[in-house]
């Protein structure tokens, strides 16, 4: 089950949209959906748990917990709408695409990708742009 949290002033618009998709990238991967916490917070929030559990004084964008047993999917995924802001300014893609690449690899981590090397970072990408295309939302009569 995947839920959505907030701890600022922000809300998905169509949450079950996203868990769809969600669900249907943890799929894809041959993977198991388990409990999937997003929690939607801003940058001091997410700096003081980089700061408390990974002992990094640097802001990021998302820090996932991964609780996975096996290949049942399970943890806690911590986003800074701040950050997705400034960086899709800074990247100029809309705020919507960064935030669906960010929630992407949140659940990528979990299926076993990494990015620490270039060669990692590099399959990272790939995999993004693809589960970002099984993104789809139903428009409205």
């Amino acid at each position: 089950m995947i839920s959505f949290n907030y701890e600022i002033d922000f809300q998905l618009e169509d949450e079950t949209v996203f868990s769809d998709w969600l669900s249907q990238v943890i799929s894809s991967e041959l993977k198991n959906e388990g409990e999937i916490n997003y929690i939607f917070c801003d940058d001091d929030y997410l700096l003081e748990i980089n700061q408390q559990y990974l002992d990094h004084d640097t802001l990021t964008d998302i820090i996932s917990f991964d609780y996975s047993i096996g290949n049942e999917l399970h943890g806690d995924i911590f986003i800074s709408i701040e950050r997705v802001r400034d960086n899709a300014a800074d990247f100029n893609v809309s705020f919507e695409e960064e935030l669906r690449r960010v929630m992407a690899h949140g659940v990528l981590h979990y299926c076993g990708y990494k990015d620490k090397t270039n060669e990692d970072e590099m399959v990272m990408r790939d995999k993004e742009e693809e589960k970002m295309k099984m993104f789809h939302v139903k428009h409205k009569e």
